[in-house]
């Protein structure tokens, strides 16, 4: 079974493309994280858990809802991550999450996708995008080929650098950067309440047709993203900036 979250597409798509290689089921982790169903799952024998990459882990949601939920038949497990950079040594957290789940642990594989971070970075403009994912390929034919043999991702890169950002900084980005209170909507919105739709954490209501966004936010960029009207803003770092939806800067469905 795979199971994915995905902010503006990224995880989507190559989950996706893992789905139809080995012809296996995605269970949409945003739907279920967002309805707080922490139901039983029946896995069977193999577990695949595609991400982004959140503060060079993968996102504290994910692994919330995974330590909240009972699997039966899981074996094994595979991380596959996304991110725009780089993973870090998430692979350390990784292993320890399997091992909460008494599972086997295959190893993590990162795959840079387009940034889609507009909080801090700048998304890419719809030629670069599409370079950046065809660049992408070669990983994901490569997990794809590790996962059709069951076998253990090759280790990824693990310095200095990479335990001090997965480690020390996680959370303290969290604590300090991760937070929703720089989101405001201009007077481009129309409410029609797709940000409240899209946000996996039920963090934004409408008020009198207008998003107000609460404490609990976990920087997926869904709600910025996928605005119909561009109206959400992320204070001044998103001014001028593109949206990034992967569906629309890719062309790729």
């Amino acid at each position: 079974m795979i199971f994915c979250f995905s902010g503006t597409g990224n995880s989507r798509y190559i989950a996706q493309r893992i789905a139809e290689a080995l012809q296996k089921t995605v269970i949409d982790l945003n739907a279920r994280i967002k309805d707080n169903d922490t139901a039983t799952v029946d896995t069977g024998s193999d577990v695949i858990m595609v991400t982004p990459t959140y503060a060079w882990r993968i996102p504290k949601i994910v692994s919330e809802w995974m330590a909240k939920t009972k699997w039966t038949g899981a074996k094994r497990i595979w991380f596959v991550m996304d991110c725009g950079s780089e993973i870090g040594n998430a692979a350390k957290y990784n292993r320890s999450l399997a091992e909460q789940k008494q599972l086997h642990y295959m190893g993590t594989a990162q795959i840079i996708m387009p940034e889609n971070y507009i909080a801090m970075f700048n998304a890419p403009q719809v030629d670069e995008a599409q370079q950046i994912t065809a660049k992408a390929e070669p990983d994901i034919q490569a997990a794809i080929k590790c996962l059709q043999k069951k076998q253990e991702f090759p280790v990824p890169r693990n310095n200095l650098y990479d335990r001090l950002m997965s480690g020390p900084v996680n959370p303290i980005f969290y604590k300090m950067i991760v937070k929703a209170d720089d989101f405001k909507a201009s007077e481009a919105c129309t409410g029609c309440g797709l940000c409240v739709r899209k946000c996996p954490m039920n963090n934004i209501q409408l008020r009198e047709k207008k998003p107000v966004w609460g404490k609990n936010c976990t920087h997926c960029m869904a709600c910025i993203c996928y605005c119909p009207t561009e109206a959400i803003e992320y204070g001044k770092k998103s001014v001028g900036k593109p949206r990034y939806q992967f569906e629309k800067l890719t062309g790729v469905k």
